[in-house]
């Protein structure tokens, strides 16, 4: 049996304004803040002598690597990235960026931000465009009924709000 996996299929190209400035912040800290403390701690470990048996040598190296690794994907990702920064001409409709309050059969209401793959966030209620729910709600306008197939059965919703930040 092969341990091969696909790579996983990259989300939606699209970001909030926020969202955007977000990675940008998160970049220009690892490029411009923590980047050079540990180069500097590499270099302090490696001048201590033999760099077989120093800890904090390896471990600064190991976290070098991470951070480029993570500075080169926010990089490759921000160039792909397209910023939605205007509201949809009909705000009756559920696009990009709405955030909508939808009410299951129950009368209990439940409130989320469809915002691009790089912005998921369960605790601030975002959910992201390639994400089941938020496919089976684009398009739709108020009172709209949303019908979610899920592993524990169907699930049915109605628009009850849609607004725009």
């Amino acid at each position: 049996m092969s341990r091969y996996r696909p790579p996983r299929a990259q989300g939606t190209p699209l970001i909030t304004p926020a969202g955007e400035a977000r990675m940008r912040a998160e970049l220009h800290e690892l490029w411009h803040v923590k980047r050079p403390q540990v180069t500097q701690s590499v270099s302090e470990a490696a001048a201590q002598g033999d760099r077989s048996e120093n800890a904090e040598y390896t471990y600064g190296k190991k976290m070098l690597r991470e951070i480029d690794s993570r500075v080169r994907f926010l990089t490759k990702r921000l160039e792909k990235l397209k910023v939605i920064d205007e509201r949809p001409i009909d705000l009756d409709k559920v696009y990009f960026a709405a955030w909508v309050t939808l009410e299951n059969l129950e009368g209990e209401e439940s409130r989320y931000r469809i915002v691009g793959a790089d912005e998921l966030d369960m605790h601030k209620q975002y959910i992201s465009i390639d994400a089941p729910l938020a496919r089976a709600l684009l398009g739709k306008s108020l009172d709209a009924e949303v019908v979610l197939l899920t592993p524990s059965g169907q699930q049915q919703f109605y628009i009850t709000a849609i607004d725009y930040e």
